[in-house]
C-alpha cells in the first residue's frame, strides 16, 4: 500500500491511497464518519431561560455546536466507571453560559460558552456561532454537559463534513490521432486537459471525475479515460472538533481493532 498526502490543512485533508481496495478505502470513510468519537453537548442544566426560545430548542442548538475535542483526557460514559447520571471529570466536560440582555438588544455566541476550569481544553471550535437573541431584560443561565459519542449514536458526534472518495483516473493521449483541436480542453469543467505542443495532455489528474465528456466529444477517438486500479482519491474536511491527521489515525485504529475481533472470532469456528 502506498499512500500520498496531497492537501493538508487546519481543518481538511486530501490523499491518495494505492494499493487498497475499494471495499476497505469506504470502510475507512465510513469510520470517519460514524465511529471516530467526538465531543459534544448531551445534557444541558438550565437554570434561568427568559428568552422567547424553548429549553429544548436551546438544549438542540448547544448540542449542534462543534466543540474541540481532547481524545487523550477523556472515556466514553460507557466506558467509565463512576456512574453518575451526569458523569465525572473523565467522562464528561463542563461548560457554563451566563448571558443577559441589560439596555439593548444582545446576540449570544459560542463565544459565551464558557468552558470551565477543570476541562479549559473542551471548548467551542468557532466563537462566532450566534445561540439565541435576547431582549432587554431577558436572560440566560446554563451548565451544559459535553460527552464523547459517534455519528451512529447521533450527528452532532460526527467530527467530519464533507468526507468522500474517487477512483484516481487513468488518462491516455493517442498522439497518433490527436490533431489538437482542443475540444476535449473546452468541455472539461475541472480544467483536467490542456493542449501542449498541439497534443491534448492531462494536467491535473486528481480532479478528474470520470466523466468521460472529453472521450465523447473527441471526434477521432484519441482518449481513453477509465479509473486506475485500487487507486483512490480520499478527501475530507473537519468540524474543527479534531485535527484532519488524528480522525485519519483514529479510524485507521478502529479498522484495525475490528479485523482483530473478527480473526479471534474466526479462530473459534470449527473447520
Amino acid at each position: 500500500m502506498n499512500l500520498e498526502i496531497v492537501e493538508k490543512t487546519e481543518d481538511s485533508m486530501a490523499l491518495v491511497i494505492r494499493g487498497l481496495p475499494l471495499g476497505l478505502v469506504n470502510a475507512i470513510r465510513r469510520i470517519m464518519i460514524a465511529e471516530v468519537p467526538s465531543m459534544a453537548v448531551d445534557d444541558v442544566l438550565i437554570v434561568e431561560n427568559s428568552s422567547f426560545m424553548y429549553d429544548e430548542i436551546l438544549a438542540h442548538r448547544l448540542g449542534l455546536i462543534p466543540l474541540i475535542t481532547d481524545l487523550d483526557s477523556f472515556v466514553k460514559p460507557e466506558e467509565c466507571d463512576c456512574g453518575e447520571p451526569l458523569g465525572c471529570g473523565r467522562c464528561r466536560a463542563v461548560l457554563v453560559l451566563d448571558v443577559e440582555a441589560k439596555d439593548s438588544v444582545r446576540v449570544v455566541y459560542s463565544s459565551d460558552l464558557k468552558p470551565d476550569p477543570s476541562n479549559p481544553t473542551v471548548r467551542p471550535v468557532s466563537p462566532n456561532i450566534p445561540i439565541v437573541k435576547l431582549a432587554p431584560g431577558q436572560k440566560v443561565k446554563l451548565e451544559a454537559y459535553a460527552r464523547l459519542g459517534t455519528g451512529l449514536q447521533h450527528a452532532k458526534w460526527q467530527p467530519v463534513t464533507v468526507c468522500y472518495h474517487r477512483y484516481v483516473a487513468s488518462i491516455m493521449i493517442h498522439r497518433d490521432k490527436c490533431d489538437g483541436c482542443g475540444r476535449c480542453v473546452d468541455v472539461c469543467y475541472k480544467k483536467v486537459l490542456a493542449l501542449k505542443d498541439g497534443i491534448a495532455s492531462p494536467v491535473n489528474i486528481l480532479e478528474c471525475t470520470l466523466c468521460n465528456d472529453c472521450v465523447a466529444s473527441c471526434p477521432k477517438a484519441a482518449i481513453e479515460v477509465k479509473p486506475e486500479k485500487d487507486t483512490f482519491f480520499l478527501r475530507f474536511e473537519t468540524t474543527g472538533s479534531l485535527p484532519p491527521q488524528r480522525i485519519f489515525e483514529e479510524a485507521l485504529k478502529i479498522l484495525k481493532a475490528k479485523a482483530s475481533e473478527l480473526l479471534s472470532k474466526l479462530g473459534g469456528v470449527n473447520r
